[in-house]
C-alpha cells in the first residue's frame, strides 16, 4: 500500500485525533488468535485506548507552558507512529521546538511521514535513537528540554535517570507505567527489583502505584541532586500516570525525600497509618484497632499526587477546548482536585462489606452518614466505590453495620 508516496509495507489506515491526522498501523489486521494483543504485534507501537492519555497530556503540557509563561521544548524519544509528539507541536501553545524518535526503523519513518502531512517539518525533528541515547545527547545545559514525555510498554524505570538529566530546572516529566501487576501487589519482588518499594493487594492499590512510581522518581533525581514536585497523576484502564516538575538543589532533594515513608495496611480491619522516613526504624507491626499484624508497603512517596491549583489550570484548557473526551476528563479532574488535599488510601465500600460479611450499601448513603457523625469525605477517582475519609476503620465498619444490618438466614 502506497500512502502520498510512502509505502510501510504493512497495513495502515489514516485516523484523526485531536486536530491532526495521522497514519497508523491497522491494528485489526496484526490479531491472528483472540489473546493477541494487537498494538504489540504490529510493526508500530499504537494504541487507540491510550487516546484519552494522551489528551490529558495536552492539557497538562499546556498548563505547564501557561505557568512557563513563555515558549518550551518537548521531548518524545518512545514515540512510536509519532502522534502524542505531532499532538504536543500541532495543538499546544507556546512549543516552539518537538523532538521525538524511535529507534524502530518503521516507527522512525511513520512518525516522520506523519510530521510530514501535518505540515509540521519545522517545528518537529525526528531521530532514529534508542531512547536513552537520544536523552543524554540533550542532559549538557544548553540543551535540555522543558518537558519530556516517557510513555512506554511496561515500566518507565529504564528511562528515569536520562530523563531527569534532560530536563531544564522547574522542567516537566511526564511518565506512564503499564505493569501493574508489579505495582499493585500482584509481583512484590518484581516490585522491590524494578522501583526499590514494596507493593500490597489493597483496595487503595492504584494509589499506591502511583506513590511507588513517584517515590521511585524523586530517589533517582535525588542522586542528582534534583528535588521533585508530583503536580498531577492519574489512573487509567491498565496504566498509572505521573507528572512531575523538577528542581535543582540538594536543598531540594532532601526535601523530597522527606516526602519518603511507608504505609502500614491491616488485612483484618483494614486500619492503614503512614509513618514518614526513607529507612524504616523500629515502629510497632501491631494494629492499634485489633491487634493484628500490620503489612507494609514502601519506601513509597507520601506527599500529595496531585496539585490543587495545577488542576485548577488543567480544568481552564479543558474549557476552552472541544475534545472529545471532554466530559470524562471534566468529571475526572472534579474528582481529582477535589482529593488532592486528602490523606494516603481510601476505603473501598464493597471490600470492606465482604469483610463484615454485609449487604452493600451505596456510596452516597455512605459519605451522608460520615458526614453526619462529623467526618469529612471525598470520592476518588481511583475507584468509583472509593472513599477518602480521616474516620478511622472500626468507624466506618460501625456506620456500614448501622446502614446495612446483617442478613440473616432462614
Amino acid at each position: 500500500m502506497t500512502v502520498n508516496g510512502y509505502q510501510p509495507g504493512f497495513p495502515v489506515e489514516i485516523i484523526q485525533e485531536g486536530k491532526v491526522k495521522v497514519l497508523v498501523p491497522r491494528l485489526r489486521d496484526f490479531v491472528r488468535q483472540p489473546c493477541d494483543y494487537a498494538p504489540s504485534k504490529a510493526p508500530v507501537f499504537y494504541n487507540p485506548v491510550m487516546e484519552l492519555n494522551r489528551d490529558i497530556a495536552v492539557l497538562v503540557v499546556q498548563a505547564h507552558q501557561r505557568l512557563a509563561g513563555r515558549n518550551i521544548t518537548v521531548s518524545e524519544p518512545l514515540t512510536g507512529c509519532g502522534l502524542r509528539g505531532i499532538r504536543f507541536a500541532a495543538e499546544v501553545v507556546g512549543v516552539e521546538g518537538t523532538v521525538i524518535g524511535d529507534i524502530n526503523e518503521n516507527a522512525f519513518k511513520l512518525a516522520n511521514h506523519n510530521v510530514q502531512i501535518n505540515r509540521l517539518a519545522k517545528s518537529i525533528t525526528v531521530e532514529r535513537q534508542e531512547a536513552n541515547l537520544a536523552l543524554a545527547i540533550h542532559s549538557a545545559p544548553r540543551m535540555r528540554f522543558d518537558v519530556v514525555d516517557i510513555d512506554p510498554f511496561g515500566s518507565p524505570v529504564p528511562f528515569l535517570d536520562s530523563a531527569i538529566r534532560a530536563l531544564k530546572n522547574h522542567g516537566l516529566l511526564a511518565f506512564t507505567a503499564t505493569d501493574m501487576a508489579s505495582l499493585c501487589g500482584v509481583h512484590p519482588k518484581a516490585c522491590l527489583r524494578k522501583y526499590g518499594g514494596k507493593s500490597l493487594r489493597t483496595g487503595y492499590c492504584h494509589e499506591l502505584a502511583v506513590r511507588l512510581l513517584s517515590g521511585c522518581l524523586a530517589a533517582v533525581a535525588a542522586k542528582y541532586d534534583i528535588g521533585v514536585k508530583v503536580v498531577f497523576s492519574h489512573r487509567g484502564e491498565h496504566y498509572v500516570r505521573v507528572y512531575a516538575t523538577i528542581e535543582y538543589g540538594a536543598k531540594s532533594a532532601d526535601l523530597s525525600l522527606e516526602e519518603m515513608g511507608f504505609v502500614f495496611h491491616c488485612f483484618n480491619c483494614f486500619h492503614r497509618e503512614t509513618v514518614r522516613g526513607s529507612i524504616l526504624s523500629r515502629y510497632s507491626r501491631r494494629c492499634v484497632e485489633c491487634g493484628s499484624t500490620l503489612s507494609v508497603a514502601g519506601p513509597l512517596w507520601l506527599g500529595k499526587i496531585s496539585d490543587h491549583d495545577f488542576c485548577r489550570l488543567i480544568e481552564v484548557e479543558v474549557e476552552k477546548r472541544k475534545l472529545k473526551s471532554g466530559g470524562k476528563i471534566e468529571k475526572m479532574l472534579t474528582l481529582i482536585t477535589n482529593e488532592s488535599e486528602s490523606d494516603v488510601g481510601y476505603y473501598v465500600v464493597d471490600e470492606m462489606c465482604d469483610l463484615l460479611g454485609l449487604p452493600v450499601p451505596s456510596v452516597g448513603n455512605v459519605v451522608e452518614a460520615l458526614e453526619k457523625q462529623g467526618f469529612g469525605s471525598n470520592l476518588t477517582h481511583f475507584n468509583s466505590r472509593g472513599i477518602r475519609s480521616k474516620a478511622p476503620a472500626h468507624v466506618l465498619a460501625k456506620i456500614l453495620k448501622e446502614l446495612t444490618p446483617t442478613v440473616r438466614s432462614g
